[in-house]
């Protein structure tokens, strides 16, 4: 057969690939390998094998070339058909015996040379070396040796930025704190055509900034090309990034404003599951059980076999409170998805619902140790400690979170709140300042409890005056608590000034009426005013 004729062949097997027709791929490409014997053809026919989903044949086919171990892309190729087929340590030897160096270059443990070929950047192709180091990341973390795992991601990404899955493992998967994430994007080299990609990461990444820093990096990515660009495009309607402010208002506390954004998303792109994962966490927050009742059909309706749609069912039983049910599908997630963070924590949730503690201390300890670089499972076992009144327990795990992540206010709260129980109000009044302090948007009605804690704490210390102001000023983010207006009639009452806390305690009970506090005090408060108005009454002439 003359070459053109081949290479008439070649172009069939390529069409055939672009139109999904992977038999005829396979015929054809078993048939011009067979005509020449080129390497290249035998790639290309084992290509198309994997792609027929014939990992089996495929590997085989590659190993019994003589330039599988030579030619990267050859032992690439036979490493992703052991992945697909999850032989993980045929898998591993296959992509052979290599070491990270100090500067996270990948060297062959034989011969001690670098085993990085440069990037094409005529082409712009990922960098092979980055693909391989993102499978031997793969097959560590099948293995459960997340700790490898995590270094493998981190030499694929700084072998070449473009390599998103190794990032998103990183990320998605919890393995690095917040200061080690900023601190692998300063590390990474990008092209001057790339930079938008750094601006990108930096919005994907724990938002732990302060608002204008956090919004200044999206700014960044939704302004307009400038107009002597070959293109005016815009990431301003992208869904990826606007799923990623969408997470920051819920993790902000702006929860009607995070289901607005989600909801506007959803509509652009129903299928798209990590908005709706948002969606779900903002429904949740705001209580809406119907909106999470329709998620949870739509998404068993359409993902069945995804772990999203049967937590989906779960947080619409743990929002009507029926927790036995909430933890069964909880649990039907995680069986599916065994590194799904969300589904661990919200059983743990059901699990702390019900009362039935070690079941939500397993739960926790899982998701702590399988997303070690996220806080939130630590943060729940302090919580589920100090539920049980193990105060000096719940402070070494709340400080443990703090570790991870120094900038979460949450994690200050609850080291308020502990300090506090253990009668230690100085140190519960730093805790809470601190907590204030680390808000990362302008005040809203989600820290009004936080404001009133540390009103509580100087009341404690007998400073009545700052207790009430912080009183006053958790009065001007919601006017409906009533451990508001007893707090603040309680340090009236203290000071001295009837008055004032008959005032404040009538309205406490405008709230409850039936609060035994606010009632004997209002009681005792109105017999002293009237003692002190008595005693302050002239004598009488007789």
């Amino acid at each position: 057969m003359r070459e053109e004729e081949i290479d008439k062949l070649r172009g069939v097997v390529r069409d055939c690939v672009s139109k999904h027709l992977y038999s005829s791929a396979i015929f054809f490409a078993d048939k011009v390998a067979a005509f020449t014997s080129d390497p290249a053809d035998i790639y290309m026919q084992a290509q198309a094998l994997f792609l027929g989903r014939h990992f089996r044949r495929a590997f085989h086919l590659l190993n019994a070339s003589h330039v599988v171990l030579r030619d990267l892309r050859f032992r690439y190729l036979a490493a992703k058909c052991l992945e697909e087929l999850r032989e993980w340590d045929q898998c591993l030897q296959m992509l052979g015996d290599a070491k990270l160096d100090e500067q996270g270059n990948v060297r062959d443990t034989k011969d001690g040379t670098v085993m990085y070929l440069d990037k094409d950047v005529h082409d712009h192709e990922i960098n092979i070396s980055a693909a391989l180091c993102f499978l031997r990341g793969r097959a560590y973390e099948a293995l459960e040796n997340r700790a490898q795992a995590r270094q493998w991601y981190i030499a694929a990404v700084k072998a070449d930025p473009l390599c998103y899955e190794a990032f998103e493992r990183l990320i998605e998967n919890h393995m690095l704190t917040c200061d080690e994430e900023c601190t692998l994007i300063a590390s990474l080299e990008f092209c001057h055509e790339d930079q938008w990609l750094s601006s990108f990461y930096n919005c994907l990444i724990k938002k732990q900034d302060k608002e204008n820093v956090v919004e200044a990096n999206f700014n960044e990515l939704e302004k307009d090309t400038p107009s002597d660009s070959n293109f005016t495009g815009t990431l301003k309607n992208n869904t990826d990034l606007l799923a990623r402010k969408a997470e920051y208002y819920h993790q902000c506390g702006e929860y009607q404003k995070c289901f607005e954004l989600t909801s506007l998303l959803l509509e652009k792109d129903p299928f798209h599951l990590k908005c709706t994962l948002v969606h779900l966490a903002a429904a949740m927050e705001l209580g809406m059980s119907n909106e999470l009742y329709l998620i949870g059909c739509n998404l068993v309706k359409d993902y069945p076999q995804k772990p999203q749609s049967w937590f989906a069912v779960g947080c619409y039983y743990y929002c009507i409170k029926k927790y036995d049910q909430s933890r069964r599908y909880f649990s039907k997630a995680t069986s599916l998805e065994g590194t799904f963070l969300s589904a661990w924590i919200g059983q743990g949730n059901a699990y702390a619902a019900l009362e039935e503690g070690d079941q939500a201390m397993l739960a926790y300890r899982t998701a702590a140790r399988l997303f070690p670089g996220c806080h939130l499972p630590t943060l729940y076992i302090g919580m589920e400690y100090m539920r049980t009144h193990s105060y000096k327990l719940a402070e070494q795990f709340f400080l443990q979170a703090k570790t991870i992540c120094s900038t979460d206010p949450l994690v200050y709260n609850e080291l308020g709140v502990v300090a506090y129980h253990m009668k230690e109000y100085k140190k519960s009044v730093r805790w809470f300042e601190k907590t204030l302090a680390n808000i990362p948007t302008s005040m809203n009605e989600t820290w009004e409890p936080t404001i009133v804690n540390l009103a509580h704490a100087y009341r404690k210390l007998k400073v009545y005056r700052e207790a009430i102001k912080y009183y006053e000023k958790a009065l001007t983010l919601s006017t409906k608590s009533l451990s508001t207006y007893a707090g603040l009639a309680y340090t009236y009452h203290l000071q001295g000034n009837y008055s004032a806390a008959v005032t404040n305690y009538h309205k406490a009970l405008w709230l409850e009426p039936d609060d035994q506090f606010c009632t004997e005090m209002l009681t005792l408060s109105l017999a002293e005013d009237s003692c002190r108005n008595t005693d302050s009454i002239p004598g009488l002439l007789s």
